[in-house]
């Protein structure tokens, strides 16, 4: 086998069903490798793209995703994608060309066609593992290597870079790398430390992040939450851990006036697979716990913000349950399912009190979409409001750039969700970030990705405007030529509708597109107000 077939090899032996990526002069023996394999590889139209694809399709099925690119530009074309996956955990493997080895001088830049001075290195803040291989050999061990350890906890990009010259080279067998180490488990002192707190607390509270939901731990989380008969807080990256009519689920974000004097109240907070990040906190605005119980596969990632009494350092499904076993369960849900009841009819109110449109917005899609359906939300308000606001019924059914805060990551990304094969994808974005990717409509439509895109149109970044007026300045730069998005779509064959509002012309056109299971978009003329989890209406200061 050559190079080439060794690698496409070794992504079966991951198990890879889907990879994305965009052709080069170096890597085109990748693409004649794979046209002969199991794995459909999705071209799209920027490197970028590929690894917000990638991203996406890791997202929703918890599986590795793959971009593959050529060399120079193209790998550093995919630095933003890179460093969304690598802030929001995304087991993404990116897949780069590199100058042959045949023409490199050590410490030297030749210029040959597009050198860098050090590829790997571009890579070194926003990944894992990188490596770059110097044998043709080396090609298959490498990329299970760099699978497994974007796909291990916690998990994360690895970057691969692979000399031009090695992929036509001959390869010897895949030999198997050497198996990572397995995770940490706590000590059966610290699970005892970790339950006498928590039968003396009084008013417990489970705060459960993204590293809770890569876990699979969402019944683990439910079972204690029961047993303690505490409330659920999750993060933008947890959503759907824990289905919405579950009798501790907390309905709204811990950002709304509503739903923060839960953590305040708290006398001992469990925090499962959480890092208390700054959009979560409101830049740490939250007063730290009056007793704190961390779980998390890495301890200092654990304690970093939030100073823990104790630390469970595991797997976040594993080390639950190990703690669940070790708590007497405690009378009290009635009462805490009425407090809870007030609070989401607190909410309920207030977000419609506040902005009856984004009210009629997220109620549509919540009659509309089956519990399956994945959505995937860019940074922009309509954005924002789903993050905050969604009843999100499944994991792994919700995407949002929180990470890195990618303007741009909606549309791309949603290409790799919609080919999860796990239910109905809808994408909603501005019509600033939907522009930063309109050319993968021809992805779409060339690959039939069953996708509904849902474009807000409120004439440019709406979000920047609010800052400018809300420091008092009048909007400048923010408001935007657009293109007729309609006739955009058409161009490339998908159907398109536009609409005013999110009433009931939207509703019935969502139901039908998503029903066609084809390329759609829906172009909506709205504007809404930011929601309150957005920096600027943070009620702490």
């Amino acid at each position: 086998m050559t190079g080439a077939e060794r690698f496409v090899d070794a992504l079966e032996r991951l198990d890879v069903r889907v990879a994305f990526g965009l052709p080069g002069v170096h890597n085109l023996p990748l693409w004649k490798a794979l046209s002969s394999s199991s794995i459909r590889l999705v071209g799209v139209r920027h490197e970028q793209t590929a690894v917000y694809a990638a991203d996406g399709y890791a997202r929703a099925t918890g599986e590795l995703g793959v971009a593959l690119v050529t060399t120079g530009p193209g790998a550093a074309n995919t630095l933003g994608a890179t460093g969304e996956a690598m802030a929001s955990g995304s087991p993404v493997l990116v897949v780069a060309t590199d100058i042959p080895l045949a023409l490199r001088r050590p410490g030297v830049y030749r210029g040959v066609l597009h050198e860098t001075r050090d590829q790997e290195a571009l890579f070194a803040p926003l990944t894992k593992h990188r490596r770059t291989v110097a044998s043709a050999d080396a090609i298959g061990p490498a990329v299970l290597q760099a699978g497994r350890r974007a796909h291990a906890a916690p998990s994360g990009p690895a970057y691969l870079g692979i000399p031009t010259d090695l992929l036509r080279q001959a390869a010897g067998p895949v030999q198997e790398p050497d198996r990572e180490l397995a995770a940490a488990v706590p000590s059966a002192a610290a699970l005892r430390a970790a339950a006498r707190l928590l039968s003396t607390a009084e008013r417990p509270l489970i705060w459960a992040g993204g590293g809770a939901l890569r876990a699979d731990a969402g019944a683990e989380v439910g079972e204690l939450a029961l047993a303690l008969n505490a409330p659920v807080v999750t993060t933008y990256m947890a959503r759907g851990l824990i289905p919405p009519d579950h009798p501790c689920a907390v309905a709204g974000p811990i950002h709304a006036p509503e739903v923060g004097p839960l953590w305040d109240d708290a006398d001992v907070v469990v925090a499962i697979g959480s890092d208390f990040d700054g959009m979560m906190t409101q830049n740490w605005a939250m007063p730290p716990p009056e007793r704190l119980i961390a779980i998390n596969v890495d301890g200092d990632d654990a304690s970093k913000n939030y100073v823990p009494d104790v630390v469970l350092a595991g797997d976040a499904r594993t080390v639950t349950r190990r703690l669940r076993e070790r708590v007497e369960p405690r009378p009290g849900l009635p009462a805490l399912r009425r407090r809870l009841d007030a609070v989401a009819a607190s909410v309920a109110a207030a977000v419609t009190a506040d902005d009856p449109e984004a009210a009629r917005f997220l109620g549509a899609l919540d009659r509309v979409l089956p519990d399956d359906a994945i959505v995937v939300a860019d940074m922009c308000i309509p954005g924002y409001w789903l993050g905050g606001y969604r009843r999100v019924r499944r994991p792994r059914t919700l995407a949002y750039p929180v990470g890195w805060g990618t303007l741009g990551f909606g549309f791309p990304a949603s290409l790799g969700s919609a080919l999860a094969g796990t239910g109905p994808t809808v994408c909603v974005a501005g019509d600033g970030g939907f522009l930063f990717a309109c050319g993968e409509l021809a992805t779409a439509a060339q690959e039939r990705i069953p996708l509904t895109v849902v474009i807000v149109d409120d004439g440019g970044y709406g979000m920047l405007r609010f800052d400018q007026r809300h420091a008092g300045d009048e909007p400048f730069g923010v408001d935007l030529v657009r293109p007729d998005f309609e006739r955009l779509a058409a161009a490339f064959g998908i159907p398109a509708v536009t609409v005013d509002g999110f009433g009931g012309e939207f509703e019935a056109e969502l139901a039908a597109a998503v029903a066609a299971r084809a390329p759609a978009v829906i172009v909506v003329r709205a504007h809404l107000k930011p929601p309150p989890t957005t920096s600027p209406r943070w009620y702490r200061r």
